[in-house]
């Protein structure tokens, strides 16, 4: 049985560690109605405390508050 559990990425060794290894990354918004939908999907490239730029598979380069957005990791 396969079960899709995420990890929400926080700490920075967390954002260190992801862009390291390359791992596919979802970033998630709340919509006005306060769901949760994913936004994106990539890899962490570059973070700071404030921002993370993630690029997709198409190559576009995105930036992504960390206190609007959310980060998850497939484990």
């Amino acid at each position: 049985m396969n079960s899709n559990k995420s990890r929400t990425l926080q700490k920075n060794i967390e954002f260190f560690t992801a862009a390291l290894s390359q791992t596919v990354v979802s970033v998630w918004q709340e919509d006005s109605a306060g769901v949760y939908c994913e936004i994106a999907r990539g890899y962490v490239e570059m973070f700071s405390n404030d921002k993370v730029r993630v690029r997709s598979d198409d190559g576009r380069e995105h930036h992504y508050s960390r206190d609007t957005v959310i980060f998850q990791t497939e484990v």
